[in-house]
């Protein structure tokens, strides 16, 4: 069974649609991105699969409740980190999971096991009965992702849980949250800014813009369909005449020379590759070497903002 379905789900705030027929499903087990630009929608998303606000129109399913209906179920059952940490920072960071853990009904002895675990496995064990208020923004992040797996839900939501940490913070935090999902089995359901962050986490994602599904799929199928249109060629005798001659050519967008290097970006995934090879060697140049170029999933994202454009 999915962890999440949505079917045309549309969410509307008086004249703005924020959700316009939003329909995915997100497979158990795995790290889902759900990627857009600010205002893109995926706050009111995370939201509506909480059961914390209805969908103006469609359904949502997750963990096979109703998210109209059976709200308290889903909540019982995910854990989330939202745009606010949620942490008492006058509180030791042992005591924080164990409220925590009081308050899902954890028994004592249970509980502390489960918190030698999660700390454990985030380097944070040591520093347990430390207050928290004067650690790190990226140590209260992780705190703050133990806590939410503190109960053993099957899906956690976490919304953009490297937002604002320096780069050494989040990678540490991507590090420590890679090993806890592999080691939990949860589904992840997460939102980011970061797509280095996506590309290494997620095995698969969603993009939406304005509310609207513009992709979804792996981040290598995702890759693959921008990167099947570029090829590089590395030779001798590439100059800037050879450069404009091929731009000349209709299957040719645009083509780069950088060094011993040509960059041609094709106007479909499917042009015969032999053709433009055919043309190179034509205007003389000695070829050594041709290979499909791998687009990043930034490239990716970059090319689909603009193609969804208003």
């Amino acid at each position: 069974m999915p962890a999440i379905v949505t079917e045309q789900v549309c969410r509307d705030f008086g004249p703005v649609r924020a959700l316009d027929r939003l329909t995915i499903e997100v497979p158990s087990g795995i790290v889902f991105g759900f990627l857009g630009p600010n205002g893109a929608g995926k706050t009111t998303t995370i939201r509506i699969l909480l059961g914390l606000l209805e969908p103006t129109k469609g359904r949502a399913v997750v963990l096979g409740h109703d998210t109209r209906t059976e709200a308290d179920r889903i909540r019982r059952q995910s854990g989330a980190l939202l745009e606010h940490s949620g942490l008492y920072e006058r509180l030791t960071a042992e005591d924080n999971l164990l409220f925590c853990a009081r308050a899902h009904g954890l028994p004592g002895k249970d509980a502390r096991a489960r918190i030698e675990s999660l700390l454990t496995g985030i380097g944070l064990w040591d520093r347990r009965r430390e207050v928290v208020g004067g650690w790190s923004r990226g140590m209260k992040h992780k705190l703050a992702v133990a806590r939410a797996l503190l109960p053993r839900p099957a899906l956690v939501f976490l919304d953009e849980p490297t937002a604002g940490l320096d780069p050494l913070a989040a990678a540490s935090l991507r590090e420590d949250l890679a090993d806890l999902v592999a080691r939990e089995g949860v589904t992840v359901f997460l939102t980011t800014h970061n797509l280095a962050e996506a590309e290494n986490l997620c095995s698969q994602v969603a993009v939406i813009r304005e509310g609207r599904l513009v992709a979804v799929g792996s981040p290598d199928d995702l890759r693959e369909r921008r990167s099947g249109s570029r090829i590089e060629v590395r030779g001798r005798g590439l100059d800037e005449g050879v450069v404009a001659n091929l731009t000349a050519r209709p299957e040719v967008v645009r083509a780069l020379l950088e060094e011993d290097t040509l960059h041609v970006e094709l106007t479909d995934a499917h042009t015969t590759v032999a053709h433009i090879v055919k043309a190179l060697v034509m205007a003389g140049v000695e070829i050594e070497e041709v290979r499909r170029e791998r687009a990043s999933l930034e490239e990716v994202f970059v090319a689909l903002m603009e193609e969804n454009g208003s």
